[in-house]
């Protein structure tokens, strides 16, 4: 039963802080890879987070930061410091990853490398 004195909002930003609970059917887009289109499930899920890794030879990430947007968004904003795997290109750069809550679990993600265009996908002005 959910506690009707915290709003839905703070619940949902709990539950992207802790990755708790994927919807068995969750979708995953990541418009940092080029050309690698939808990720689904839970394996899905967990591929997209080993090819995301595989591309950098180090990589942290700094100063997150969970935003609650309407009832069912999460965005996550951050900077992201990394070194590539195959160039050993450098980079720093504002990230961010927006999150559907449905049933209380996070049905879609979605990777920008671009704060501005997650505000954006997520139809608010910023």
């Amino acid at each position: 039963m959910r506690d009707t004195q915290r709003p839905m909002s703070d619940e949902n930003v709990e539950l992207v802080r802790a990755l708790a609970t994927l919807h068995p059917e969750v979708e995953v887009l990541d418009f940092d890879i080029p050309d690698a289109g939808v990720y689904r499930g839970t394996e899905g899920f967990l591929a997209w987070l080993r090819g995301w890794a595989d591309g950098w030879d180090s990589w942290r990430v700094e100063d997150p930061e969970f935003r609650s947007v309407g009832d069912e968004h999460v965005i996550a904003l951050f900077r992201l410091i990394t070194k590539g795997a195959h160039s050993g290109l450098e980079l720093e750069r504002h990230d961010a990853i927006t999150y559907r809550i449905q049933d209380g679990r996070i049905a879609r993600t979605e990777y920008f490398n671009d704060q501005r265009l997650a505000w954006e996908a997520l139809g608010v002005r910023h």
